[in-house]
């Protein structure tokens, strides 16, 4: 059985906050084609730094990001999102003054003009977040946790992205609604042929839900694999 496309990839990538102070050095991951792939590490390994810098939020010292093969990281952010590439940041990202309908159809603003494509988005998101319908015109703030996860991943979704960078999915929120949100990522990766970069402190569940897997250490790769070969990670070392 041949192995699944690579959708991104970070290559050699070295990327820090300071000059000639790494938090990543000579990272390598990949992405394979509507798989879930999750970084995991203790806290300060370059796990959501990885993310950012996929991104262009953080301009690496050495390196490269290819998408679909092709380099993307001499691109601005709103690029790489109509390239296919989008970042779900660990704190909601939602509007919370604006209703649940008003936030998803902002995830169209590169196609605003055309009003039954945005309609047809919006109604594909109703019928993959039924708890939406009901609350279009509630506004995003009054909504649970968990919801405004559902409003986010919905308007992430109205671009059609070929790869979503998620970061700390569930921070914050109860062990219900976190089961509900790897839930929405393990069906958007099967069902949707979404691929996804997951960064995650949960490790049973990130592990639950993931089909490849990388531990860092100390901003660079200590080893990686399908998920089958890390059953008993956590009784291998500690990742708080």
């Amino acid at each position: 059985m041949s192995e699944p496309q690579t959708v991104l990839e970070l290559r050699d990538l070295s990327v820090g906050y300071y000059r000639d102070l790494n938090i990543l050095s000579d990272l390598n991951i990949k992405a394979r084609a509507g798989q879930i792939t999750s970084i995991l590490g203790a806290n300060g390994v370059g796990k959501s730094t990885a993310l950012k810098a996929a991104f262009g939020f953080l301009p690496p010292s050495k390196g490269d990001v290819l998408l679909m093969g092709e380099s993307i990281l001499s691109l601005p952010p709103h690029e790489k999102i109509l390239k296919g590439l989008a970042y779900i940041p660990q704190q909601p990202g939602v509007f919370k003054d604006m209703t649940v309908e008003e936030n998803l159809q902002l995830g169209g603003w590169t196609f605003r003009r055309d009003r039954l494509q945005i309609r047809d988005k919006i109604e594909a998101n109703y019928e993959r977040f039924p708890a939406l319908r009901d609350k279009r015109r509630q506004i995003t703030g009054e909504l649970s946790g968990g919801q405004q996860r559902m409003v986010e991943i919905g308007r992430t979704l109205m671009a059609e992205p070929k790869m979503m960078l998620v970061d700390e999915p569930t921070a914050g929120l109860s062990k219900m609604l976190a089961q509900e949100v790897y839930e929405i990522l393990r069906s958007l990766a099967t069902n949707d042929g979404i691929t996804i970069l997951l960064v995650d402190q949960e490790i049973r569940q990130a592990l639950r839900i993931a089909d490849y897997v990388y531990v860092l250490e100390l901003g660079r790769n200590k080893f990686d694999g399908p998920v089958s070969e890390f059953q008993d990670l956590e009784k291998a070392f500690w990742v708080a």
